[in-house]
């Protein structure tokens, strides 16, 4: 009875904190403090643990790669990728969405962040296709559903919080008698594993983009490829291609760790944008400090509060008995499966995608583990499944930045926008059943 009272405190808390609009650090930081009061404890403990939880070296990766990000759109690396993949596009049906998705791949690969990614590309590209003949709908609907790659493809910001959220975790001495103890989440291994579930959910937007632009007689440019104006965006954006081959090719090389990473990045892109390109002003210095430190202090601010809720669930053996509860349902892997990515998906539609990582890892990895998926595929897949919900309403993120970005209705871009969930939702459920998707290539790299 003491756990359900616990869970009932806690959870009730939160939710009725939500429905009254109150944001979600105060609701996960009121419903831990009842919950310390409930138990008669030093409310001191939740600052003791707040403070605490800052103090990891990954999380330093955080503030670094949301100003890398920020640098390279103020230093026109962005703009100059976007160029290079829309003069792939030539006479392919559907070729210029088709590259809004490379675009937003490669821009993925520097920023981490999937309203970042829809803002970037979508200023150039959305523009570019209606001046094609696209209808604003669809080209944003294409824009949004593809931003979502930004926290999937690596380095991603999700992924560094997942690291951290899985950090001390406990999990039930049956699953460390049958699976051996718990490692902490390596995030460099996350970066590694998150390729090629990048390239499948990619594959996928690819592929319902070619069909629905057939159907709706989007075509390619009547003159064919310009080869000339291809080997001109290459010659004007080699330094842009650069950024992310030495990010990714460093940390999957193993010359430096995912927090190292995220300083070189920023170092290149000053010296590309100072020396190179001559495009970064202090004026643009400043406001991408301002934009890191705003954004890194929100993530901050609900890392605090989520960490002591992570640490009570644990605490009071939350995730066991979540664990008991679905094994008394079904043992089938692929119905645990299907239960763990519906829930995501619901969750995705409500709540930002970090508050829910930090909220529901403490909970669901260890039930996980004791069923024997391994901690990096199960990472994986949370963030592939969160990816969607910026282009799914209510919340949508994604849709809210192309909507602003086409000024065309909200409703008209989620419509169009549904059918891409839907594909999305279909990859993550192919990541999930074929661990080899994400385990792969950490494998192969000895990690």
């Amino acid at each position: 009875m003491a756990e359900s009272s616990i869970i009932l405190i806690l959870f009730g808390t939160f939710l009725a904190l939500l429905v009254m609009g109150a944001p979600v650090t105060v609701s996960l930081g009121v419903a831990a403090l009842s919950t310390f009061l409930y138990l008669d404890e030093n409310p001191i403990k939740l600052v003791q643990i707040a403070f605490t939880s800052v103090g990891s070296f990954p999380l330093m990766a955080l503030p670094a790669f949301i100003l890398a990000g920020a640098l390279m759109e103020a230093a026109g690396i962005s703009k100059r990728l976007v160029t290079i993949a829309e003069s792939f596009a030539g006479p392919v049906t559907g070729g210029i969405s088709a590259a809004t998705v490379l675009a937003c791949m490669f821009f993925g690969a520097i920023s981490g962040s999937g309203p970042a990614t829809t803002a970037a590309v979508g200023m150039l590209m959305i523009p570019a296709m209606v001046k094609r003949g696209y209808d604003k709908g669809y080209a944003s609907a294409i824009t949004a559903s593809s931003g979502g790659l930004g926290i999937v493809i690596p380095p991603s910001i999700p992924m560094v919080i997942f690291g951290i959220s899985a950090i001390g975790l406990t999990v039930p001495e049956s699953a460390i008698a049958e699976h051996g103890a718990f490692q902490s989440v390596s995030i460099t291994k996350m970066f590694v594993a998150g390729f090629l579930p990048g390239l499948v959910i990619s594959i996928s937007l690819l592929t319902l983009n070619y069909f629905r632009c057939r159907k709706l007689g989007y075509k390619g440019t009547d003159e064919g490829w310009d080869f000339k104006h291809i080997r001109s965006s290459l010659r004007m954006g080699i330094w842009s291609v650069l950024a992310p081959l030495v990010i990714l090719g460093g940390i999957y090389s193993g010359f430096f760790t995912p927090t190292e990473s995220a300083i070189v990045a920023i170092f290149y892109t000053l010296f590309i944008g100072v020396f190179v390109h001559r495009e970064l002003t202090w004026k643009d210095l400043f406001k991408s400090l301002e934009t890191t430190t705003w954004l890194s202090g929100r993530v901050l601010l609900i890392l605090f509060t989520a960490t002591v809720f992570g640490r009570l669930l644990v605490e009071n053996n939350i995730p066991g008995i979540v664990a008991e509860s679905m094994l008394s349902v079904t043992d089938n892997i692929y119905l645990i499966w299907l239960l763990i990515i519906v829930f995501l998906l619901f969750v995705g539609m409500f709540m930002e995608t970090l508050a829910a990582i930090m909220i529901l890892t403490p909970v669901l990895l260890p039930v996980t583990y004791s069923l024997g998926i391994d901690p990096v595929h199960f990472g994986i897949v949370m963030v592939c499944s969160l990816s969607i919900g910026f282009s799914t309403p209510p919340l949508g993120e994604n849709l809210f930045v192309a909507s602003g970005i086409s000024n065309i209705s909200l409703e008209e871009v989620t419509v169009k926008a549904l059918p891409f969930a839907f594909v999305s939702t279909f990859s993550v459920f192919v990541i999930a059943f074929v661990p080899e998707i994400s385990l792969y290539l950490p494998r192969l790299f000895g990690y």
